[in-house]
């Protein structure tokens, strides 16, 4: 069942628990309970716009832009490039595989590193303990499906 019709079924089904919901979130921007009584009126008069609100400040989900899937898809397609030539790279300037190997790890924790604590800057965790959190799960990933790939390959 989709998160919508749910939603839906939860606001004819039970308004009372919904109607709850709501004044929860409002309670949370510091209205009162005279201050929402009027807003959960006007949302129990149209119930698409109650489960629009619902969806979007409840669950956190919206509606997305049909005109966005292909810069998302174009996005995460050159995002996976970019990110794959960084331990690819070594191979073009080394014609010796097992001094490749070794910068391609050095440059792929490199690159976690940096990834981590870029991502805990912006998430407002720690960037140190982030970029180190990255690097070490991005690193036992990556140690894992080398360990497959060489048991495969014998």
């Amino acid at each position: 069942m989709s998160e919508r019709r749910r939603e839906l079924l939860e606001i004819d089904e039970k308004p009372e628990v919904e109607a709850e919901e709501v004044a929860e979130i409002f309670r949370g921007y510091g209205l009162n309970d005279t201050e929402i009584a009027p807003v959960i009126a006007a949302l129990r008069a149209r119930p698409h716009d109650w489960v629009e609100f619902m969806m979007r400040f409840e669950l956190g989900l919206e509606k997305p832009e049909p005109k966005r899937a292909m810069t998302s898809a174009l996005t995460i397609g050159g995002a996976y490039i970019a990110g794959g030539m960084v331990p690819l790279s070594p191979y073009f300037f080394s014609h010796v595989a097992g001094a490749a190997l070794g910068w391609s790890v050095a440059m792929t924790l490199a690159a976690l590193l940096v990834f981590g604590y870029v991502k805990g800057r912006f998430t407002g965790a720690g960037p140190l303990r982030s970029g180190l959190q990255t690097m070490l799960i991005g690193g036992l990933a990556a140690a894992a499906a080398f360990g497959i790939a060489r048991l495969i390959s014998h």
